[in-house]
């Protein structure tokens, strides 16, 4: 908490409130504080969420976070076991917790729940599933997201005799008068699993949890192919170093197994996947054990070298076969290589053919395209012949039209005159025909 009584950023906190009092027990105790700040809440794509792994009593435990809700549309939060799936059977923890989601406004209106639970192998994790509607988880004037971070917070106490935690211990840890207003965008990164100690307030009417938080488990997930070899690998191992006493009669039938075994090529035994039941037999028959036939100390690690012998063995001759076989497989792809090169060079000498004779087309095009070339180029010279004789008869045209109109005076001066000589010449004409007779 800063000089201002505001919530230190944080990424990873682990706080022991001590000196928690009860006023019902009249005792003292400690509960251990884990603050968890969830960045860029709202771009995360991921269904489920999982905080670091934080020590209470001994046991490590981690907060489950469902952003979208677990198959509800509310945000999901559960108190879970760490390494549930190493857990050994029989193995339980009682704890009584809280999980909150704090309104950053104002602490006092955050959303918290608290129950009991006994956590054991078949269900590690518990918390509830409708915690908070995520219509209000994201709407902004509420708090609960502020510069799209969630501060979450678990009180985890695993005392069974005394409940510590409640609504008020959750609300009121720091202060009476704390106010969570962020109105920065400084985050103040923390060591992991840090721990420090903090003075809590006295409880005195714990608050019921929320009425929209119901306590439930989370639902188990589909086990993955990973998650299922992990198992059976563990519990085979541990089977092997059990010390089971086997029956006369699984001794015979797991004798009979690895004879039938035996009686298989060593390539056939490995391809018939059965090295795990061989395995399960040499087990029983060494460590079979009968007053008239107990095996001797060199004898039982003889059978267990025996079923080593008979994976490497197996193991080899696959390898083996697979050499042996390398070759012929070889000689197939040599055999369809050759073949396809011989198609291709067939093919290559028709197109070798198909060239040539497209090269004598490309010839006798060439000719002709040189005589259209030179038949084009004369008949553009003469073109150019009649574009400059039109363009002198135009000019030529041009300039009679120019003088036309005086050609035109002339003409009818012309006409007029040839008028006058005419009717002259005739009068001439005639007074000539007039003294023909008189002469």
């Amino acid at each position: 908490m800063d000089v201002n009584g505001q919530i230190t950023k944080v990424t990873w906190k682990i706080e022991v409130l001590s000196d928690v009092h009860s006023k019902s027990m009249d005792v003292n105790g400690q509960v251990t504080k884990v603050t968890w700040r969830i960045e860029n809440f709202s771009t995360i794509q991921d269904k489920k969420l999982c905080s670091e792994n934080f020590t209470v009593d001994g046991n490590k435990w981690r907060i489950l976070i469902f952003p979208k809700g677990n198959t509800a549309d509310h945000l999901s939060i559960y108190l879970g076991v760490a390494n549930s799936s190493t857990l050994p059977a029989g193995w339980s923890r009682y704890a009584h917790f809280g999980l909150a989601v704090i309104n950053q406004f104002d602490r006092e209106l955050s959303i918290a729940g608290v129950t009991t639970q006994v956590f054991d192998v078949n269900g590690p994790d518990w918390g509830f599933t409708s915690f908070l509607p995520l219509t209000e988880l994201h709407n902004p004037k509420r708090g609960y997201l502020v510069n799209d971070a969630c501060l979450v917070e678990a009180y985890v106490f695993t005392d069974r005799s005394i409940g510590f935690i409640s609504h008020e211990l959750i609300v009121k840890t720091d202060s009476d008068k704390l106010k969570t207003k962020e109105c920065d965008c400084v985050k103040a990164a923390m060591d992991n699993q840090r721990t420090t100690s903090t003075k809590a307030v006295e409880i005195t009417n714990p608050s019921p949890t929320p009425p929209y938080c119901q306590i439930m488990a989370i639902e188990p997930e589909e086990p993955t192919e990973e998650d299922m070899n992990t198992f059976f690998t563990s519990l085979e191992s541990k089977l092997w170093s059990s010390n089971t006493i086997f029956s006369r009669e699984e001794a015979k039938e797991a004798l009979a197994k690895v004879e039938k075994a035996l009686n298989m090529t060593p390539v056939n035994f490995y391809d018939s996947g059965k090295l795990s039941p061989l395995k399960h037999a040499f087990k029983i028959l060494a460590s079979f054990d009968c007053s008239s036939t107990t095996l001797t100390i060199e004898q039982k690690k003889e059978l267990f070298a025996m079923e080593e012998s008979l994976k490497e063995l197996a193991d080899r001759a696959a390898k083996a076969l697979q050499d042996k076989n390398f070759l012929t497989e070889k000689e197939s792809i040599k055999l369809t290589i050759t073949h396809k090169l011989d198609l291709n060079l067939i093919r290559y000498k028709e197109v070798e053919s198909e060239v040539k004779q497209v090269e004598k087309r490309l010839a006798a095009l060439h000719v002709q395209v040189e005589e259209a070339q030179k038949e084009r180029e004369n008949m553009l010279a003469e073109g150019k012949e009649i574009f400059k004789s039109s363009k002198e008869m135009k000019m030529e045209l041009e300039a009679l039209e120019m003088q036309w109109a005086e050609y035109e005076a002339m003409a009818k001066v012309a006409e007029e005159e040839e008028s006058i000589v005419l009717a002259e010449w005739g009068r001439i004409k005639d007074f000539i025909s007039s003294i023909k007779g008189k002469i």
